[in-house]
């Protein structure tokens, strides 16, 4: 997701979004650890998406106040 689709989102859309990323992402950390990914890029690439979002809701919360 780029940064424009993600500015599009509600906050309440980027705040689920996070949540299911996060969860994601564990899954993944743990499935690699039991056995290799075919892809391992994804692992950073799922980080960075969930960087990318909290970084939008810090930028939300600063201009409100």
């Amino acid at each position: 997701m780029k940064a424009k689709e993600i500015a599009d989102l509600t906050t309440a859309e980027v705040k689920e979004k996070i949540e299911i990323e996060s969860e994601s992402y564990s899954k993944m950390r743990m499935n690699h650890e039991v056995s290799a990914l075919e892809n391992p890029v994804q692992i950073k690439m799922k980080r960075r998406e969930i960087a990318r979002l909290k970084t939008e809701m810090r930028k939300r919360e600063l201009s409100e106040k």
